[in-house]
Order: structure tokens, then C-alpha cells, then sequence
């Protein structure tokens, strides 16, 4: 299992845009095959620059999301809303406590 960290910086007015767009998707992105914890944060100084944690199966699996219709769908509206590129990293977990 891997993390995928995104980063993404959006125009200040479209903030509620992408919040009202993220939670009318997001049970889709979770239950996608393969995606294991989907979470959604944001800056605590900077309000339009947002994090999503997604924890993925194996690698396939997220490259198979990324290549859906799912996808396709929600990113090509999420992006018209950005104000700086996104950012994006596939980490593996070292430590976790609980």
C-alpha cells in the first residue's frame, strides 16, 4: 500500500466551487477499486491551498483511477478552478502511531 499526497492551490473565489464539487465525488473516488482512505485537508493560513491523502492498494490501482471516466470527469472541472500547477507525490508510510 502507498499514500498519494496531492497539492493544489485555487482561486480564492472558487474555493467553495471545488468543496461543493470534492464532497459530491468524493464517495465515488474512495470506493474506487483499490482506493483504501480518502481525506481532504486544508491550510490553516493559506484557505485555498488544499491537501488530499488517498491510500491506494497498489500502483495499478491508482493509475487505472487516473486514467477513468471518474477521473476525467472530475479533475477537467477541478483544474479551471486552480491558480498555481498541482503538485503530487507517491509516498510509502514509515511510521504510523496511532
Amino acid at each position: 500500500m502507498f499514500v498519494r499526497i496531492v497539492k493544489m492551490h485555487f482561486e480564492e473565489d472558487k474555493i467553495e466551487d471545488f468543496l461543493s464539487h470534492f464532497h459530491k465525488n468524493k464517495q465515488y473516488i474512495r470506493n474506487f477499486n483499490g482506493c483504501r482512505f480518502l481525506e481532504l485537508y486544508q491550510d490553516k493560513n493559506q484557505p485555498n491551498i488544499f491537501f488530499t491523502y488517498s491510500y491506494w492498494e497498489h500502483e495499478d490501482d491508482l493509475e487505472k483511477y487516473r486514467h477513468s471516466e471518474l477521473f476525467k470527469k472530475v479533475w477537467k472541472t477541478t483544474k479551471e478552478w486552480f491558480n498555481a500547477k498541482p503538485e503530487a507525490w507517491s509516498v510509502h508510510k514509515v511510521v504510523s502511531l496511532p
